[in-house]
């Protein structure tokens, strides 16, 4: 790729497991979910955007809906060591895919 080319980079994500002592449930549509990951998307403005994203309660495989993370420092924590392992990975890598 040449170095002419202005590259724009819209968003960078990365998929989190939360580990099971910090999983909570919501409810959608009345529906009990159990929030198992998180989706953490750092935005071209530099500011942070992460859903919850789990399977009902009940069984089945349910519908892929999102939810609120909540305002919690543990959370925080978790997407915080989550983007810093990323980064390592992607560093390790080579940038190669």
């Amino acid at each position: 790729m040449s170095s002419s080319i202005a590259v724009d980079v819209s968003a960078l994500a990365i998929n989190v497991t939360i580990p099971e002592d910090l999983r909570w449930t919501d409810i959608r549509r009345g529906e009990e979910f159990r929030l198992t990951t998180l989706n953490v998307r750092l935005l071209r403005d530099g500011t942070l955007a992460a859903k919850a994203y789990g399977r009902p309660t009940a069984g089945g495989r349910g519908t892929y809906v999102s939810f609120p993370v909540p305002d919690r420092p543990e959370l925080t924590a978790l997407m915080s060591e989550a983007a810093a392992r990323a980064g390592e990975l992607w560093s390790a890598s080579g940038g190669r895919g």
